[in-house]
């Protein structure tokens, strides 16, 4: 399974004539816009495995872009069922008709189709989507009886945060054996470093100490801190900082509140905080 992050930027990964200014901003850090490609040539299942906000939703939407599809995401949940993701009858004007749910949309607009915290559903639910991981390719409509076979455009895309994992909220290694994976997680320092400065559009010296403030906190996760700083958080501070908020008061409500109701572990973050700002 390839590791995409922490490591330096491959600048040979999109070439600067190459860059859209219309795309969706990401970063490559080594080679996964190659293997998101390779993978959709060859009409693979992709599983992208990482902690939350270190970039996956934001890699999908960019390749969805690059490659021209259309992308359908389902945030996945505790209740979503089956039905939600194929479709439904409902009541329309008196009448009974058939409404698309968004994985046969998916199917039908050979769109790429990315479920995301793919854990977060039940497992009677994600088996909906074996048949489309296999060379098979279809996507069987129990309720009207019709088959749609994916055209081959069609791509399906999981992520999942592994550090959630549990008995209860796992996938089955059935399901996960008919994907091809990359792993991620955050950036680099200086490409971090870059994210913040783009995203927030605070200077790159306040964005260094978001990073390495970042950093720290990241540290404390062997110390009992289940969530912890993602990239997402310090792109929030930043744009707090640039609105005007104080940098300290900015990291405390990005980077400290949202991740720990533990009295100790507040303390220690805003020890860091204030050794940083």
């Amino acid at each position: 399974m390839a590791r995409v992050g922490p490591m330096k930027l491959h600048e040979e990964s999109i070439p600067p004539g190459e860059r859209d200014p219309a795309a969706p901003y990401y970063l490559a850090a080594l080679d996964e816009i190659a293997v998101f490609e390779a993978a959709h040539r060859r009409q693979l299942p992709l599983m992208l495995k990482g902690p939350t906000g270190c970039g996956k939703t934001r890699f999908v939407q960019y390749m969805a872009h690059r490659l021209q599809r259309p992308v359908v995401t389902v945030a996945c949940h505790d209740d979503l069922t089956a039905s939600d993701l194929v479709g439904r009858y409902l009541v329309k004007g008196g009448e009974t008709v058939w409404i698309d749910g968004p994985l046969a949309r998916a199917v039908r607009q050979g769109a790429i189709c990315y479920l995301d915290e793919i854990v977060e559903a039940r497992q009677d639910t994600t088996v909906v989507i074996h048949p489309l991981t296999d060379d098979r390719r279809i996507l069987p409509v129990e309720k009207t009886g019709e088959t749609l076979v994916a055209p081959n455009d069609f791509m399906l895309v999981i992520s999942f945060n592994p550090g959630y994992q549990s008995l209860l909220k796992d996938l089955k290694a059935s399901t996960k054996q008919r994907f091809v994976g990359l792993e991620f997680d955050y950036p680099d320092p200086d490409m971090e470093q870059e994210i913040v400065v783009h995203e927030s559009g605070v200077d790159k010296e306040t964005a260094r100490g978001l990073v390495l403030l970042g950093g720290k906190i990241r540290n404390l996760k062997d110390k009992g801190l289940e969530e912890t700083a993602s990239t997402r958080l310090l792109v929030y501070a930043g744009q707090l900082i640039g609105e005007g908020i104080a940098p300290q008061r900015a990291c405390e409500i990005a980077m400290l509140t949202p991740i720990t109701d533990e009295p100790e572990v507040k303390r220690g973050i805003r020890e860091l905080i204030s050794s940083v700002f």
